[in-house]
């Protein structure tokens, strides 16, 4: 299942912009796209969607045996990974376009309150260092899950990147890069970042937030950069040519995206000339998920990333056609969806946890205890800071992936952090 991967791991990771390598899609760029999409929906199966639970918004299983939970420790995965801490952030109000987030109909006992659980830092195991070729640290973010999200992605406006991007508005996923790259300072190591949809844009935000400010660089060695890759799917866009101009300029940072040919959500917010002159960055794979012979009502389900998985695995390029090139099994679609046609015979939505969470206790009642805990866990200390992350006045704005810098260049983005402290839209993350 790894081919090559291990050989070939700077290439696949952008080290030559993916020349040569995406028509037709080279067999192991493949795979290796395909692992990291299957990070990103690790978050999404185990992220707890029920509203009336006191754990909505956090994730189902603990950091220790999130990948077994979610199927990716099985035999015939040769990617190991050990998550070593969760991120969480807030979007507690977002001004007009919604209500605030607590006039929505969660549990009044919510351990999170108005935080979300977003993603992960993990690490490749020594194990996984042998198959990938280097330890490769990972950052996967989900996409737009809970409700108020969606009306947060309808916040378009471009904001200066002073807002988003430093260490005063990321300390913590900066801080859980730098530690495990002063870690491993003296092995072979990648950074890689992947994310779906909203996670695709702060994927990309973010890594170009590491490579700009050096986090990709062991304390004290500012002669020796670790790679950093973004591979994303169904990005929206994400700023202007000013912000496309000191991406361009950064060494060390490569971003694959992929793209539904049929979806939407990456051309938007559409650009309006002056006003929001939004443009993409990195390399483009497009795939078109239409000619798959195993979908049925395919323009349904462009967005959704099981479907953008089995694309990637039965893309043909411009030769056209689809023919399933990886072991991927087709019921995977039919995780979260009813996506595969009838005659395939396969559940729908059949990603469920057994009675929704519910168990019965010896007295006859039941109870909902819809999340894992191991024993290093505690709760009294994370409901501490998911409260004082709730309660912050500075929230996350998931679609503050919408940035900006000066077309001049004039002006770097270290010089535009000092501008006005009076933000409207910071993002704030917890690392635990």
């Amino acid at each position: 299942m790894a081919g090559n991967i291990g050989r070939r791991w700077r290439v696949l990771s952008g080290e030559g912009e993916w020349q040569g390598l995406l028509d037709p899609l080279d067999s192991d760029l493949r795979r290796y796209i395909i692992h990291y999409g299957e990070r990103v929906q690790a978050v999404v199966d185990s992220f707890i969607e029920e509203s009336k639970s006191d754990n909505y918004g956090l994730s189902r299983y603990p950091k220790s045996n999130l990948f077994t939970k979610v199927g990716l420790e099985s035999g015939n995965n040769p990617f190991k990974y050990e998550v070593k801490k969760y991120f969480y952030a807030s979007a507690a109000f977002i001004g007009d376009t919604c209500p605030p987030a607590n006039e929505l109909p969660v549990s009044p006992n919510a351990v999170a309150g108005n935080s979300k659980w977003l993603g992960f830092v993990a690490v490749t195991s020594d194990e996984g260092k042998e198959v990938l070729g280097r330890r490769d640290i990972l950052v996967s973010f989900r996409g737009t899950m809970p409700v108020i999200e969606n009306c947060v992605d309808l916040k378009i406006g471009l904001v200066s990147a002073s807002q988003i991007i430093g260490n005063d508005n990321n300390p913590k996923i900066l801080a859980a890069v730098r530690e495990l790259v002063d870690q491993y300072k003296d092995e072979e190591v990648s950074i890689t970042f992947t994310g779906h949809s909203m996670g695709a844009a702060v994927a990309t935000l973010a890594a170009t937030d590491v490579t700009y400010n050096s986090y990709n660089k062991p304390t004290g060695r500012p002669d020796k950069a670790f790679p950093v890759t973004a591979i994303v799917f169904a990005s929206p866009h994400l700023g202007n040519n000013g912000f496309k101009a000191t991406f361009s300029n950064l060494n060390n940072l490569h971003v694959l995206r992929l793209r539904n040919k049929r979806d939407p959500v990456p051309d938007l917010p559409v650009p309006i000339p002056i006003v929001l002159d939004y443009v993409h960055v990195g390399q483009e794979l497009v795939i078109d998920t239409l000619l798959s012979p195993y979908l049925k009502e395919a323009e349904r389900t462009v967005h959704e990333l099981e479907v953008y998985l089995h694309g990637v695995a039965g893309t043909q390029g411009s030769s056209g056609g689809f023919r399933l090139e990886v072991e991927r099994d087709i019921k995977l679609v039919n995780k979260r969806l009813d996506g595969l046609k009838d005659e395939y015979v396969v559940t729908s939505m059949w990603w469920v946890e057994k009675n929704k969470g519910m168990i019965q206790l010896d007295d006859g009642s039941w109870v909902l205890m819809d999340r894992e805990m191991d024993n290093s866990q505690h709760l009294r200390p994370l409901i501490s800071d998911l409260a004082s992350l709730s309660s912050s006045t500075q929230h996350l704005r998931p679609s503050a992936e919408h940035t900006t810098c000066s077309p001049s260049g004039d002006r770097t983005l270290a010089e535009l952090r000092q501008g006005s402290p009076d933000v409207m839209h910071e993002a704030i993350f917890r690392i635990l």
